[in-house]
């Protein structure tokens, strides 16, 4: 699944994208893979590996928007057509964690 977000990096206007990638082991084991880029820049977030929930990816990147100065317009959001629909509805349950205060 691939997220396009509009935002800012230390007040500098920039468009972000977030690169989910689920891999489905079974019907009740998966894992999640996240990457975030800046314009076409992929930045190294916390950790690169394989997380037990969409959650967890979630998380990690609210925790590195925090210390890396940055903000994401929420109503900018598009998602890309190519996605697995379960994802989706995943990512739309837990996506609040992205913009905590």
């Amino acid at each position: 699944m691939i997220i396009h977000y509009k935002g800012s990096q230390f007040g500098q206007s920039t468009t972000f994208t977030l690169k989910i990638i689920g891999n489905n082991l079974s019907r009740s084991s998966s894992n999640y893979q996240v990457e975030l880029y800046v314009g076409d820049k992929k930045l190294p977030t916390k950790t690169s590996e394989i997380h037990q929930s969409l959650s967890n990816c979630l998380k990690e990147i609210y925790l590195f928007r925090k210390y890396n100065g940055i903000q994401f317009d929420a109503s900018s959001e598009t998602i890309e057509p190519k996605l697995v629909p379960y994802d989706l509805v995943l990512f739309n349950f837990q996506k609040h964690a992205l913009f905590r205060a």
